[in-house]
């Protein structure tokens, strides 16, 4: 019982992480709403029922319209496009290209997003789905859909977290009355012993003063039989008061006895609950802290481990390497084999970093295709010397997709952690380093 307080501490914490984390998903969908009523705007002025089109879909995204009405007004917008189309197609001049690097952007970002939702729930489809139709998008209408059913989603899984917090606030609130009522336990328990030793003390003075009184008559007493009869009612006296007295006491043990029992179940299920909550909060850190597909951890996690490291740095002289990995070419496999064959791949990488490291070394998958391995102990050197490998091993799997060989490679840039570092400072000369190898051929480790 003494560790419930560590409990009540724990689902705060878990409260807040959720209300965090559905804080940022808000702010996501805030950008994405944001970006319809942009593409919205981007689109205007190419035909007038087009245009009609676009004004209502705008109106709708400004006043957070329901995902239904979204729905509707996207299949609307479609159909609209399409016949738009069918009678005027718009030809690309060359005086549209900066447009064209705008929509390749924004398709980036959205994908990024998508893969974000996609990882947050890989059990709903409809993330994968998305991300699927997401290249085949050819006008803004499309990309709009898109985008407004991933805002969708963003607020089912902002949704989500806002019931979770509510039930985990409701099982603590189950923790809360269960305490109180141990604490009434205990509570009448004191109460039921000190009264019962008050009726004690009150039935040996009473015994005392009837002893008392009775050795007084004695010595008074000057006939046989006066003294019997005072002997007798004295006695008496004495003997009621003793037995009311056992009969309290009998009936403060019965109902202490039953407090007791009930007290006893309370516990047993005490204990389950808390075993439950026990394990509900490990698996529930455990999603919190790990990617769903490759069962690394994520980026929160590696934030925490990155601080730890840091603070390690700052103690002891003990050097701390940071390898930034990602892998080449990785947009192709996606749109040439599919989403599948990508998560195929992510998946196998990511278990040959976890083979070809050390126990006690760190590695995270921080993005789409993007991995971070922090290892202790080790110096530059000897960091490089084993990236080496593993790119090695990561180039002699063997992959297949639609009966058609495809070689997969990483590349790496590598910095040494230094005392006081921030997360971006480190990030960025690993970066640097990343993009040198890309630059000079991919399939290359380099040092920062």
């Amino acid at each position: 019982m003494s560790e419930t307080p560590d409990w009540k501490q724990k689902y705060r914490d878990s409260l807040l992480e959720m209300e965090s984390e559905e804080k940022r998903w808000r702010q996501i969908e805030q950008a994405l709403r944001r970006l319809v009523g942009r593409l919205c705007a981007a689109g205007m002025g190419v035909d007038p029922q087009l245009d009609d089109e676009l004004k209502v879909l705008a109106a709708a995204n400004r006043r957070n319209a329901a995902a239904e009405e979204l729905e509707q007004l996207a299949a609307s917008l479609t159909t609209v496009v399409v016949a738009v189309d069918a009678v005027s197609p718009v030809a690309v001049s060359p005086s549209v290209a900066p447009r064209i690097v705008r929509w390749d952007s924004t398709c980036a970002a959205v994908g990024g997003v998508l893969q974000h939702l996609n990882a947050a729930d890989p059990e709903d489809s409809t993330a994968e789905q998305l991300l699927a139709r997401l290249p085949l998008a050819a006008s803004d209408a499309a990309l709009a859909a898109i985008v407004v059913q991933a805002a969708d989603l963003i607020h089912e899984l902002v949704e989500s977290f806002a019931r979770e917090r509510l039930n985990s606030a409701a099982v603590l609130s189950q923790v809360t009355l269960r305490l109180e009522e141990m604490a009434g336990y205990l509570t009448t328990t004191g109460e039921a012993a000190r009264t019962g030793f008050e009726d004690s003390a009150c039935v040996n003075d009473t015994v005392i003063s009837q002893v008392r009184e009775l050795s007084a008559e004695v010595d008074s007493a000057t006939e046989l039989s006066v003294l019997q009869s005072l002997v007798s009612a004295r006695l008496e006296a004495v003997t009621r008061q003793v037995l009311d007295f056992r009969a309290r006491e009998e009936a403060r043990k019965e109902e202490q006895a039953g407090r007791t029992e009930r007290m006893y179940a309370r516990i047993v299920d005490l204990e389950r609950e808390a075993q439950e909550l026990h394990s509900k909060l490990d698996r529930e850190k455990h999603v919190a802290r790990h990617d769903p597909l490759t069962r690394l951890a994520n980026r929160k996690s590696f934030d925490e481990r990155f601080a730890e490291e840091i603070l390690h740095r700052s103690l002891s002289d003990v050097p701390v390497a940071m390898l930034l990995w990602d892998i080449d070419d990785f947009k192709a496999i996606n749109d040439s084999y599919g989403h599948r064959a990508g998560d195929r791949v992510l998946q196998t990488v990511a278990a040959c970093f976890v083979s070809g490291l050390r126990a006690e070394d760190f590695v995270a998958r921080i993005g789409g295709e993007e991995f971070v391995v922090l290892m202790r102990g080790l110096t530059p050197e000897i960091a490089l010397r084993i990236a080496n490998e593993l790119r090695a091993a990561v180039a002699a799997l063997r992959f297949h997709f639609r009966a058609t060989p495809v070689r997969v490679t990483v590349s790496c840039g590598l910095t040494e952690l230094r005392q006081g570092d921030a997360t971006g400072a480190a990030f960025d000369r690993a970066d640097a380093a990343l993009y040198r190898a890309k630059r000079e051929g991919k399939n290359l480790c380099i040092a920062a």
